[in-house]
């Protein structure tokens, strides 16, 4: 395809680098230099020499590509991919609690906006939520923004209070347990993979719960041969690179976050050849959320 010839001319002509999350098309996945969740990215983030970043997911994640490279150019190809989840959360809100509980560390999930990581204690992604939740030596914790996945970390951290907000994933609440009971039915010997951003019903019917990173590793290390899979579809893209003679069945036929899929190639090129759409974080909000994300990737 010419427009991925048009995209590695470009990479060189500008001296840039590409991340994509798992969700992402699988083209786009293809054409990256490094493909990871979110936690993967962050670390990526820190290591990149390249003069300009641009990152294939939603805004969120490249605001956090350019708090921890504020001297590098960072785009997105498409500035209106957000997160829903983040949107559920807002600084205000935030700022109220934290006035009224200061007796709570505030653990805020990567899924969130810099202004909201700037009033958290520290940040954590799907891969590591317990370990760092485990980590606050406070006995009090509020999870923001997401509400499963901070009762996924309830389950596995007795020994704190947690306090959950109200957010969730509108793509992984819309798997059920009512849709997921017959499809094992009608698969018996298929093991079930879901993301923790499922709701607890849903984990509960899973052999496998973990972040994207996670379940690809699990998969590979797997003996089974069928996997339904419940987290956004664009996973299956490498499920089926390192396991090719398996069979991958997505936990629901539309399992697509919209907003990922707002990148496009088209958009891609167009962002690397204008120098568009460029993020900034202003630095006093940078320099906070630097060092919840700092703290996190500390542990």
């Amino acid at each position: 395809m010419e427009i991925l010839k048009e995209i590695e001319k470009l990479k060189k002509e500008k001296n840039a680098v590409i991340l994509a999350h798992y969700y992402q098309d699988g083209m786009i996945q293809d054409i990256a230099d490094f493909v990871g969740d979110s936690l993967e990215l962050a670390r990526k983030a820190v290591e990149i020499e390249a003069e300009t970043v641009l990152m294939c997911g939603v805004y969120f994640m490249a605001e956090t590509v350019k708090i921890l490279n504020p001297e590098k150019k960072v785009l997105i190809p498409y500035p209106k991919a957000g997160c829903l989840m983040a949107d559920m959360v807002i600084e205000d809100e935030l700022k109220a609690f934290k006035e009224e509980n200061p007796d709570y560390t505030i653990v805020t999930y990567v899924n969130s906006s810099a202004a909201v990581k700037a009033l958290s204690d520290i940040c954590c992604t799907s891969a590591n939520a317990v370990k760092v939740v485990s980590s606050v030596e406070d006995e009090k914790v509020l999870f923001v923004p997401d509400k499963n996945l901070g009762s996924y970390v309830a389950e596995q951290v007795k020994d704190k209070e947690i306090k959950l907000w109200n957010g969730y994933c509108p793509v992984h609440e819309k798997l059920t347990a009512q849709w997921l009971e017959p499809l094992k039915k009608k698969y018996p010997n298929t093991e079930v993979v879901v993301h923790p951003e499922c709701s607890p019903s849903v984990r509960k019917l899973a052999d496998f719960i973990g972040s994207t990173s996670q379940i690809i590793r699990h998969v590979k290390a797997s003996d089974k041969d069928s996997f339904i899979v419940g987290t956004e579809r664009g996973i299956i893209h490498q499920l089926k690179k390192i396991k090719p003679e398996a069979t991958f069945i997505s936990a629901y036929e539309t399992f697509i976050c919209d907003q990922m899929r707002m990148i496009t190639l088209d958009r891609i090129a167009n962002s690397l050849k204008n120098g568009v759409y460029e993020v900034k974080v202003d630095a006093e909000t940078a320099k906070k959320a630097k060092s919840a994300i700092e703290r996190m990737l500390a542990l």
